[in-house]
């Protein structure tokens, strides 16, 4: 098993509030949230681990200098989405691969119940954030359907989390698709795209995560559940430094 954790943006929505700093770098408590993942992967025997970055590459390579990890560069984070970055590290998803975002912190058991599942490809989300999420997903029997923020009402599952599992088996369709989008030109779409431009053509599977802790910092709010859920004291101002 091997990790790709795209960690090239900017975060333009939560910037002012942490000085600017890349946002998988915020202190939530003891250590940052990057290390925390990195270190919850580590202990789960990942075999490699690869981290692409853009925004701010010089603190994160400081900051990953301490740990066993391959480093993979989006020089136009500016002007792509993460697609980008998962096509410059094409040559590292060769393996049974667990792909997510850098700044989506989710509790221990999370990363332990997407590392039981033996599908092909799977999605993690949270059935118990519907109206309120932000990247929306609508699943029947496990099998994702719908997808995007613009989704309303009943078609609506839950949240998608950041955090999705492809199978070896999987990987050269994965890649042969992703190399496609880039030869189109959609350079904006997220990595997940890749995942969701197959629905229809074979089975995408998501599992449900509900009841289990998980936030992506996108907001002051999302940083300030998680240091709630860490029990951290002075969450706010004292916290981001």
């Amino acid at each position: 098993m091997k990790a790709l954790i795209m960690a090239a943006g900017r975060g333009t929505r939560i910037s002012r509030y942490i000085e600017g700093k890349p946002k998988c770098t915020v202190d939530i408590g003891d250590i940052r949230l990057i290390e925390y993942t990195l270190e919850e992967l580590l202990s789960r025997n990942v075999d490699k681990i690869g981290v692409v970055l853009g925004y701010q590459a010089g603190i994160m390579e400081e900051i990953l200098s301490k740990y066993p990890v391959e480093v993979y560069y989006n020089y136009f984070y500016e002007v792509t989405n993460s697609i980008a970055s998962a096509w410059f590290a094409g040559d590292f998803i060769d393996d049974d691969m667990l792909m997510m975002n850098a700044d989506v912190f989710a509790e221990e058991s999370i990363l332990d119940q997407l590392f039981d599942i033996e599908k092909e490809t799977v999605l993690l989300s949270d059935s118990s954030r519907k109206e309120m999420a932000d990247y929306k997903l609508y699943y029947e029997d496990n099998q994702l359907i719908k997808f995007g923020k613009e989704l309303e009402g009943k078609d609506i599952s839950g949240e998608y989390v950041g955090i999705a599992r492809v199978s070896r088996g999987f990987v050269p369709e994965f890649k042969k698709r992703l190399q496609s989008l880039i030869k189109q030109g959609k350079y904006n779409m997220w990595w997940e795209d890749v995942l969701y431009s197959f629905v229809g053509e074979r089975p995408i599977y998501v599992e449900d995560v509900a009841g289990r802790f998980w936030a992506e910092v996108d907001f002051i709010e999302d940083y300030e559940r998680i240091l709630e859920f860490r029990n951290v004291k002075g969450a706010g101002k004292n916290a981001l430094d």
